[in-house]
């Protein structure tokens, strides 16, 4: 773990208690004197630098030695539109998306999307906020829905999109904008939007999830 979430951080004495208690000194075997860092959840950009100064049976007290201005996070900016897919499929990969660096993701209602899928974007933060915990990253992914292609691509005008076609992405190419399906991929209606858009597809033979054809993506870009 590089830094621990409290709201708390940056009071001079930080009582550490509950859930955070049993895993910093239950499972991670902090003791007096070691260094951990904080981050508040509302500033996450600022590093609290404390020292355990007392560890008790359910409490242990930090001293705040030091803060300092610390962001961390990807050197290229990536957004990417996701048709829905089942909130159990982002689940499992927006640790990795976060750990990658992507910076924001908007949901979008295409025609293929099941309607019952239902998005909980504070679950989604509790998740990546472990995945931050755990890497480093200061910044949170930025969340945000759109009512259907049309709409997104009206709102994001540069964007490019991964579909089935000839042209190979390159490595080469930047890319800040970039469009994903969900399982079936878009429909004709929708495609017809795509005419003033950059197409590509991945270099594979092979059909790819709509998660899995994310993270390549996100990878590929931003790695």
């Amino acid at each position: 773990m590089i830094f621990a979430f409290d709201d708390d951080a940056s009071k001079e004495r930080l009582h550490i208690r509950g859930e955070l208690y049993k895993y910093l000194i239950k499972v991670r075997r902090h003791q007096a004197g070691d260094k951990i860092a904080f981050r508040r959840r509302e500033d996450s950009k600022i590093l609290y630098t404390y020292v355990l100064e007392d560890v008790g049976a359910r409490e242990a007290v930090a001293l705040l030695e030091y803060s300092c201005v610390n962001e961390v996070k990807s050197h290229k900016n990536l957004h990417i539109g996701w048709c829905i897919v089942d909130a159990n499929s982002i689940e499992k990969v927006l640790p990795s998306l976060c750990e990658i660096g992507v910076a924001k993701i908007t949901f979008i209602y295409c025609e293929r999307s099941q309607r019952n899928f239902k998005l909980d974007f504070k679950r989604f933060d509790r998740i990546q906020e472990a995945a931050m915990q755990q890497c480093g990253r200061s910044s949170y992914i930025e969340f945000e829905e759109a009512k259907n292609v049309k709409e997104f691509i009206a709102k994001y005008p540069n964007t490019n999109v991964l579909d089935f076609c000839e042209r190979v992405f390159e490595n080469s190419q930047e890319i800040e904008n970039v469009l994903i399906g969900c399982e079936g991929g878009f429909s004709s209606k929708e495609r017809e939007l795509f005419k003033t858009t950059n197409v590509f597809r991945l270099d594979t033979p092979m059909v790819l999830r709509s998660e899995s054809a994310v993270m390549a993506i996100a990878s590929k870009i931003l790695l």
